[in-house]
């Protein structure tokens, strides 16, 4: 089975989760992670499974003004935010809108959101999980998760990241064995 993750991230959280989530599915997949800026269309038609994460910026995905603003809010003095390299280039609104068909694979969509109720914060996975099924993918869960006020993730997100990653493939691989043992020889 194959598997793609792909994921947009500012200051690394969103990068370091998307990591982790692969980890937990590599002893039952074949994963690949790329950033929006390398996740090309032959990647998306060759998996069978697509996860898609982003950080949740005003309430949704990041948009061209609030990326600029996250860089901007890195640059001032006294802040201890880097931007990560995988920040630069085409962002995740505008890589799901170029995104080929699903015709009903599997898919799930994530996020870094800061901590507190999801009505407050917003969350960006559900943005994500529409546009993942308006291009036709299944989406089988959406997930946040959490990071501080000074924009650093909780120390057990790698750990439920890790864990998320490995309950998405478990249910997908059984299919697969199955349905590849059923054809002829």
């Amino acid at each position: 089975m194959k598997a793609l993750v792909v994921f947009e991230s500012m200051y690394g959280n969103t990068h370091l989760v998307a990591e982790r989530i692969a980890d937990g599915m590599r002893p039952t997949a074949d994963v690949t992670v790329a950033p929006v800026s390398d996740a090309t269309s032959t990647m998306v038609d060759e998996a069978d499974l697509v996860v898609v994460g982003g950080p949740t910026h005003i309430h949704g995905m990041a948009s061209d003004r609030s990326r600029v603003a996250a860089i901007d809010a890195a640059s001032k003095p006294g802040s201890d935010l880097t931007i990560d390299e995988a920040a630069r280039g085409i962002g995740l609104r505008s890589w799901l809108e170029q995104l080929p068909p699903g015709h009903g694979r599997q898919a799930a969509a994530f996020d870094t959101r800061m901590t507190g109720p999801a009505l407050l914060t917003g969350r960006a996975s559900r943005s994500i999980a529409k546009m993942l099924q308006h291009h036709g993918f299944d989406v089988v869960a959406t997930h946040s998760f959490l990071v501080d006020h000074a924009n650093h993730l909780l120390d057990d997100a790698p750990s439920v990241a890790f864990g998320w990653g490995r309950t998405l493939v478990t249910p997908l691989a059984d299919q697969v064995r199955v349905g590849s043992s059923e054809q002829p020889r």
